[in-house]
């Protein structure tokens, strides 16, 4: 199967144009290929299939990145085989001066070369998205990518424990071809770290949301919560509240030479949703005691 250029379908000449751009391009092709206006005609009706199918696509950021990665590589073999293609046509053309004319340009172009510098290829640039966990303690991932000659490949990505956000990987040689007998380019890897449903990454340090109920909060209560790398304890004092900090120094993200970021554990008092009888009796004791201290503060 073909790539297909959903940027090109929408009538776009680049993939660096934003979501409400993509949103215009859709309009205007749907509106101009629409079935209503060319019935009967089937290739209007294919190309109206083609430009829902590249507006599905784009509109999607996570589908959009994905496709993103292909089509790079699928515009570089495009210009690729299009410089091939002029190049072919301006020697065919050379030939026919030679034969008409005497003229024999070949020759003068290869005297040309002689002195030409070798060039490096140009590098490819990609990216790859892996969690704060594998990224701490480090992880291989297979990594499969569209190659300038139009077959997928698969490389094995070895991320280093500790790496730091937006930090490349680099696979030398795997670029662009060089020219003049230069050396190839290199496939540049961008990695980006993403939180987990447990740990968020702010800088260099790590952030965790624990749970805690209301006579915990109130009356205080030793914790146990598991960090990225191992147990730690914190004390969590009477009259605590939602959202307050506790500060574990030297327990965050790896920044390099042993040093590493805080962890930070942030509380969170829970309700159950389904109260006892008997709970619920206990929380409309506590309120009437709540209230009553309350009184007795006011007509102080």
């Amino acid at each position: 199967m073909s790539f297909k250029d959903y940027y090109e379908i929408l009538g776009l000449k680049t993939n660096k144009v934003s979501i409400d751009e993509i949103k215009v391009a859709y309009r205007e092709q749907a509106k101009k290929y629409h079935p209503d206006r060319h019935m009967g005609d089937s290739h209007s009706e294919d190309k109206f299939k083609e430009i829902n199918e590249a507006y599905k696509i784009l509109s999607d950021s996570k589908e959009r990145k994905k496709y993103d990665r292909n089509w790079y590589v699928y515009r570089q073999r495009k210009k690729k085989i299009q410089d091939k293609d002029n190049e072919e046509k301006k020697t065919f053309k050379e030939k026919l001066l030679s034969i008409l004319f005497g003229i024999n340009p070949i020759k003068k172009k290869d005297t040309r070369n002689i002195n030409k510098t070798p060039e490096k290829g140009e590098n490819i640039e990609t990216e790859a998205d892996i969690n704060i966990i594998e990224a701490f303690n480090g992880t291989s991932k297979k990594l499969k990518l569209l190659a300038v000659d139009g077959k997928t490949r698969t490389f094995t990505l070895d991320v280093p424990a500790g790496i730091q956000n937006n930090d490349k990987i680099r696979f030398v040689g795997q670029g662009k071809a060089g020219k003049n007998g230069g050396k190839n380019g290199d496939l540049l890897v961008k990695i980006h770290i993403k939180d987990t449903k447990e740990f968020k990454l702010k800088g260099a340090d790590i952030y965790k949301e624990v749970s805690i109920t209301p006579w915990e909060a109130a009356l205080g209560t030793k914790l146990t919560v598991q960090s990225i790398d191992g147990e730690v304890s914190i004390v969590v004092p009477k009259g605590t509240q939602s959202g307050e900090k506790f500060l574990i120094k030297d327990k965050g993200y790896k920044v390099g030479r042993g040093m590493r970021g805080n962890f930070y554990i942030v509380t969170k008092i829970v309700v159950s949703k389904k109260l006892t009888k008997q709970e619920e009796e206990l929380y409309l004791k506590l309120k009437e005691l709540q209230n009553k201290e309350l009184k007795k503060v006011v007509n102080k």
